[in-house]
């Protein structure tokens, strides 16, 4: 029998899909993940500083998952929130404010919170 270049059908094994990774344009200032330097969120999205430096809220962010929403008192009152992760490390970096209680913390849903311990600051920073 003639030799075949190409395996049988059969014998063609199955590769796991890459996890896709967002990336940020270059031209922005941007926050990473601090523990594998996936892209988070770009410094234009920032909304706010809150918490004496020690979170971020942001508008939108890349490589981040979602958990489920639990509700949860913080410092502002009740909250339905959900942890989110990087994507990259599955390290827990803060939460998204599904739903906000109180009228005043309405401005907070759907945006979410990085804490500052686990992001470092990439492209153009001084």
């Amino acid at each position: 029998p003639e030799l075949s270049e190409e395996p049988p059908a059969e014998m063609v094994k199955m590769t796991k899909s890459k996890t896709f990774q967002a990336y940020l344009p270059n031209c922005h200032r941007t926050y990473s993940c601090i523990h594998c330097r996936a892209h988070l969120a770009n410094h234009d999205e920032l909304i706010s500083k809150a918490s004496v430096n020690i979170t971020s809220l942001f508008l939108s962010r890349v490589n981040v998952g979602c958990g489920p929403a639990e509700e949860r008192v913080l410092l502002t009152g009740l909250h339905a929130v959900a942890d989110i992760y990087c994507e990259n490390c599955k390290t827990t970096l803060g939460w998204k404010y599904e739903h906000a209680f109180e009228s005043s913390q309405k401005y907070k849903e759907g945006k979410f919170i990085i804490e500052l311990a686990h992001m470092i600051k990439d492209n153009g920073w001084e």
